[in-house]
């Protein structure tokens, strides 16, 4: 028999602390906030895992998945704060804080390497330049795959585990921590989600006066509500679907030009490394025509969200009354 590998370890150990905690398979709005929390956390956790083996061989979209799986993840963990707060709490967000940058250096990588193939010019010229490229991302790649194999992912994968079924905030005994472990999700998630599409569209109105950084800084904004959205689909109501769908239309709209903005700025970073080897490798990721069009489309995109309807308790909870 084999060894065991890394990934099958971490998992094994993993599911063996979650089935510890038998929860319900889906969100319903009337759920105490500490077991939606675990059921959501537990889903994202999962996803991560899954993809594990393949971003070790360096499947391009597996390492795509598992940096989106390990984004719900920490964004879950906002989400439900300050409930989940404790003395664990920090060290792990900057272990997955880690994590999330060994993944990003790498599909950086790709998503630059992609744009240089899709751009036009002589067949030889991008031959000669892809080669640079590609050395690179196999450098990356193998620091990435060591990382993934390394006893420091394999501790995180089971402290992270650990964390969501019984960590410190689980069992803090305050009247405030009593309070917002029991609160009903319906109820937190409805004051949660208003609070970040207002500050997301507040900070989107100065779109166009942004810099780099405070750009890609709205574009995590952007994400966080998005993702939680999403990790939320079970509580919407048959009569919101259609609100929830254009809401994300609108945010993935957004994310999908500040993303390709983000990648730009990104990629002349990446370019600046191979200067040497390739003199003109930055300029591809020049182009004020298509900022410009980017930032329209994101623009637009937010003006059209500030026009629809707030979240109300009735989105998120069938039966409740319709707010004024």
């Amino acid at each position: 028999m084999g060894r065991p590998t890394t990934s099958s370890t971490a998992t094994a150990r993993a599911s063996s602390a979650a089935s510890r905690n038998t929860l319900p398979g889906r969100l319903s709005p009337g759920m105490a906030c500490d077991t939606a929390f675990r059921i959501i956390a537990r889903r994202h956790l999962a996803a991560v895992l899954a993809q594990h083996a393949g971003t070790c061989r360096g499947d391009p979209e597996a390492l795509h998945q598992i940096r989106i799986a390990l984004t719900h993840l920490r964004t879950a963990i906002r989400f439900f704060s300050p409930m989940v707060e404790d003395a664990l709490r920090p060290k792990l967000w900057a272990e997955l804080k880690w994590l999330n940058g060994q993944l990003g250096m790498v599909r950086d990588l790709d998503v630059a390497i992609e744009r240089v193939v899709a751009e036009p010019g002589d067949e030889l010229a991008v031959i000669a330049e892809l080669q640079h490229w590609d050395e690179k991302r196999a450098e990356s790649h193998r620091l990435l795959a060591r990382a993934l194999q390394s006893a420091r992912y394999r501790h995180l994968v089971e402290q992270t585990s650990s964390w969501i079924e019984s960590g410190p905030w689980s069992t803090r005994r305050s009247k405030e921590a009593t309070r917002l472990r029991r609160c009903p999700l319906a109820e937190h998630a409805t004051e949660q989600l208003r609070e970040w599409e207002r500050t997301l569209l507040r900070r989107a109105r100065k779109l166009h006066k942004l810099d780099v950084e405070k750009r890609h800084k709205l574009r995590i904004l952007n994400k966080r509500l998005t993702y939680s959205i999403e990790s939320l689909e079970d509580l919407f109501a048959d009569k919101s679907r259609t609100k929830q769908k254009s809401i994300l239309k609108q945010l993935r709209r957004a994310q999908k030009s500040l993303g390709r903005l983000n990648d730009d700025a990104r990629g002349q970073t990446l370019a600046a490394s191979l200067n040497t080897a390739v003199p003109e490798a930055g300029i591809r990721f020049l182009d004020r025509k298509r900022e410009k069009k980017l930032l329209r489309t994101a623009s637009t995109a937010y003006r059209k969200l500030d026009k629809s309807k707030p979240f109300r308790a009735s989105d998120l909870k069938p039966g409740a009354q319709p707010e004024d």
